[in-house]
């Protein structure tokens, strides 16, 4: 199978699909033979895992022509399928050359007219399929990470690392069967067993709420006591393992991380609902209670989805943070029916995005769905005028998950904020020029570190 780029059936479009091959040999065929046949030393399984994971770094088109990047939702890093054939972790690490503007999805070849294309269709209908076939890379690594353990903990840390990341993209975007709940447990397994080998390490916290407990990641950076701190929100489909695993440059600006996931996903103990932020303020309790952290200087950041949380921290929580990272901005229009009806066709997702949207509300029906969400908005709540933490806004123009409209209704309501906006950006900003990792090293972490120098609020 391969990858084809649709464009207009024209001659300039012809001219401009020429130009891009003739420049930029495809990745996947390039080398061809040597993947072909260690696909077959390793299994049909590893040759899937080669067609399916680049699909994390699909690029879909916005109307006007210019791309906007196609991440799952709230996805940190972009991949590019070469990297992913050499090492499965390096997913999370490496930037992709900048792939041609146009529509891209899977297509049969002529040698795959037997059905061996990927069909998102059925992805969706057989989802436990989808979470075998990674969770036995996954197992593989984990295995290797144990024999590796005992006489080489850096080698055996890596491969545990592998076999989250595989895991984890087994059981995305959200644990709707069996199989997917199952890839989700053997991805904490993993993540924890690589969690205590790293340097500095990873510390689980159990958090008691409510009868029952929040779950999170504790990292601090060495040698900084007490230290300050970034509550990360995971999003839609990502969890607070993605938060945890990115953690290494805030590491290395002596900030401590306490990862979190957001409510309706992951380990977290409650849905999506009004009120349900009083899990983040029960954690900043807890917080408290830790010497080796600097209480007085937190800051929060939610992404995708959970940058809502961010938001409304930002007002309930004002007086014990130093400021709130948005990034991605849904606190209005992004719950009213009309933008959610549009926004499940957008093509800045793989698939199944309503499964996605409608479990953090435990929602079982589209009307059920589209009834619930308006009851979360902060304007309708009476948030917007009220006095906040300062906050930094981030988002694209052409995000097709979350309307900018909210960004700047944002802007015109309270306190003063901060805001980064990227004209050709999709998603959290993502685009050609402004990769998320840019947007990340160059906007957010610098905000990050000025809000905990700058002197508390009175």
């Amino acid at each position: 199978m391969r990858l084809r780029c649709r464009v207009d059936r024209c001659k300039e479009g012809r001219k401009k699909r020429a130009r891009f091959h003739s420049a930029n040999p495809s990745p996947l065929n390039k080398n061809r033979g040597k993947r072909e046949q260690a696909a077959k030393r390793a299994g049909s399984d590893e040759s899937l895992c080669r067609i399916l994971l680049p699909l994390r770094r699909l690029e879909a088109c916005a109307g006007d022509g210019k791309r906007a990047t196609g991440a799952p939702d709230g996805a940190e890093n972009e991949a590019h399928p070469q990297d992913v054939e050499r090492n499965p972790s390096d997913m999370r690490e490496r930037r992709a050359p900048p792939w041609p503007k146009g529509k891209f999805w899977p297509q049969k070849s002529e040698s795959d007219q037997r059905g061996s294309a990927l069909d998102p269709g059925e992805m969706r209908r057989k989802p436990d399929a989808w979470a075998a076939a990674f969770s036995r890379i996954g197992d593989r690594y984990m295995d290797k990470a144990k024999s590796q353990q005992a006489g080489a903990p850096r080698e055996a840390a890596e491969s545990y690392k592998h076999a989250w990341e595989t895991y984890n993209f087994a059981r995305w975007p959200v644990e709707n069967s069996a199989g997917k709940k199952q890839a989700y447990a053997k991805a904490l397994e993993a993540f924890a067993a690589y969690g205590r080998l790293i340097d500095p390490p990873l510390e689980i916290v159990r958090i008691p709420f409510e009868g029952k407990e929040i779950v999170g990641y504790l990292r601090l950076p060495p040698n900084v006591r007490p230290a300050p701190l970034l509550i990360g929100i995971s999003g839609l489909d990502t969890r607070k393992e993605d938060v945890a695993a990115n953690s290494d440059g805030l590491i290395r600006r002596g900030i401590a991380v306490l990862a979190l996931d957001m409510p309706g996903t992951g380990q977290a103990p409650l849905k999506v609902d009004v009120g349900a932020e009083r899990m983040y303020s029960r954690a900043l309790d807890y917080l408290q209670t830790r010497p080796e952290i600097d209480a007085k200087r937190i800051v929060v950041r939610g992404q995708s989805w959970s940058g809502y949380w961010a938001a409304k921290l930002a007002y309930t929580e004002r007086e014990r943070l130093r400021g709130a990272v948005v990034h991605g901005v849904g606190i209005h229009g992004y719950f009213q029916p009309e933008f959610q009806k549009k926004g499940l066709t957008t093509r800045e997702y793989l698939f199944d995005l309503f499964p996605a949207r409608s479990a953090v509300y435990e929602a079982k029906t589209m009307d059920e769905f589209l009834a619930y969400g308006p009851r979360l908005s902060l304007l309708e709540g009476g948030f917007l005028d009220k006095p906040s933490a300062p906050m930094l806004l981030v988002n694209g123009e052409k995000d097709t998950q979350q309307p900018i409209a909210d960004l700047y209704l944002m802007m015109k309501h309270g306190d003063p904020k901060d805001a980064w906006v990227n004209p050709a950006g999709g998603h959290m900003g993502r685009s050609e020029q402004w990769p998320q990792r840019m947007i990340l090293d160059r906007v957010v972490m610098p905000w990050i570190e000025r809000a905990l120098a700058a002197p508390a609020q009175k």
